[in-house]
């Protein structure tokens, strides 16, 4: 049951107002001034808070707008409406833009007095709920770690998700640049807006001009009917261009126009889209190379990179391991209605030393594993997959020799390659110079499993 508090000097009035309300569904409190009603919302516990106030302004003592400013101030979230027997307009302007939901002239119309109570409970509501949501979302996107590297990072991001300025995000791949991005947006003015996410190295060449752009129908074979663009459903938002380097020369050409006219036509068609975005581009290359080799339009990539972000790797931040382990493993065991396992201290030391070639990605997905594989409560060394099992844990003697050292350095070169070929056997020894049966035949000497994309 709503509750409202009443607040007018005339006893007449509140004991009417308070059955009126009372009749309506809603459980009426009232105060004779302002000094009153700031000391009963100060007392109030969870369950007598109202959720909104009835504020008169001509009252003896403190007037309504001063208590209003107090509200305010104190209780910003708290939904106040005003009323008045004699109102000027002027004193209707001033009250809204303090901050009060609407105001009202007596003598009261019951009608419009109750529908203006719902609506102003109902957008307080809302707000609340968007406030919830928000929180959410931000904790499901949360960039974890205390690493000094992850703690700039956040800093960073703090700093630059209120303006507006273009972001370019660098990193290897499963360091988590997708949260980066989210977590910009999220922490902006446009975090009630959309964030689109566009794979550019997913979508084929053929068609990643109707994807951006949006295509009308009988543009091409195939299109039966109208198709609004990324950047069209992201207008007053942000478009998280990832791996951009993925796209052609023609491509970015376009790109740029956007980003330099804020406007466009959809494949087909010839109406010009005015659009409004903030735009936000990754990649797990370096543009400066792809530009030297004729890859990437240099005038696109000044124009993307006004606010640069690097994502560090999981190998420069390994005393953030544990804490991603834990993490994971309790979403995991949430997820799939199992009791929280334990990781075993050694084990926990071997996943700190491992080289994690495929980032934090590569960790999660492990974790999924030993937490859907592992039959016990408690996740040991003997559960670790040779790869990881490997990996001298810290504390470790340093290498007896100079032979010892070569072996573990062409173990980790070869679990690198492997991951950036997808772990494709043929690929990798191709790729690093070896006969495929040369490379096996070091994998089992490594103990290395090919883990596959």
């Amino acid at each position: 049951m709503p509750k409202v508090l009443i607040v007018d000097d005339e006893e007449s009035i509140r004991i009417s107002l308070a059955g009126i309300l009372s009749d309506e569904g809603f459980e009426p409190r009232t105060a004779s001034d302002g000094t009153q009603a700031l000391a009963f919302l100060r007392e109030a516990g969870f369950d007598a808070a109202p959720d909104l106030v009835l504020l008169d302004i001509a009252m003896p003592g403190r007037d309504g707008i001063e208590i209003l400013q107090e509200l305010r101030a104190t209780w910003p979230e708290l939904p106040v409406v005003m009323m008045s027997g004699h109102g000027t307009i002027e004193t209707a302007v001033r009250a809204t833009r303090l901050g009060a939901f609407d105001f009202i002239e007596k003598p009261l119309s019951i009608e419009k007095l109750l529908l203006t109570i719902q609506h102003a409970i109902e957008r307080a509501y809302l707000e609340r709920e968007n406030r919830r949501l928000r929180a959410a979302a931000l904790r499901a996107h949360e960039i974890l770690g205390s690493s000094e590297p992850v703690r700039r990072l956040k800093e960073q991001i703090a700093l630059a998700a209120p303006t507006n300025g273009w972001v370019l995000i660098t990193g290897e791949n499963g360091t988590g640049k997708e949260l980066v991005a989210r977590q910009i947006h999220l922490q902006s003015k446009r975090a009630d807006k959309p964030f689109v996410e566009v794979n550019c190295a997913a979508i084929p060449e053929e068609l990643i001009e109707s994807e951006l752009f949006g295509h009308e129908k009988g543009a091409f074979t195939g299109a039966i009917a109208q198709k609004r663009g990324k950047f069209e459903l992201a207008h007053e938002g942000t478009i998280f261009l990832d791996e951009i380097a993925d796209m052609s020369l023609k491509t970015q050409a376009k790109i740029l126009r956007i980003l330099q006219e804020h406007k466009f036509e959809r494949v087909g068609g010839s109406d010009t889209i005015e659009v409004e975005v903030r735009v936000i581009a990754a990649t797990n290359k370096s543009l400066e190379k792809e530009i030297s080799g004729g890859r990437f339009r240099e005038d696109l990539y000044y124009r993307l990179n006004v606010i640069p972000f690097h994502v560090p790797p999981l190998r420069e931040r390994r005393e953030d391991i544990p804490i991603l382990v834990r993490a994971f493993a309790a979403e995991f065991c949430a997820e799939s209605g199992l009791k929280p396992k334990e990781i075993a201290p050694r084990a926990m030391r071997f996943l700190q030393a491992y080289a994690w070639p495929g980032n934090v990605r590569e960790l999660r997905n492990l974790m999924e594993r030993l937490v859907l594989m592992t039959p016990g409560a408690r996740i040991t060394t003997d559960d670790l997959p040779a790869s990881v099992r490997g990996a001298a844990p810290p504390g470790s003697p340093s290498p007896a020799s100079l032979e010892d050292a070569r072996r573990a350095f062409e173990r980790e070169y070869i679990i690198a390659k492997l991951r950036e070929h997808g772990g494709n056997i043929s690929r990798t020894a191709e790729a690093i110079g070896l006969a495929r049966e040369s490379l096996s035949r070091k994998m089992r000497q490594y103990r290395i499993e090919a883990q596959r994309d």
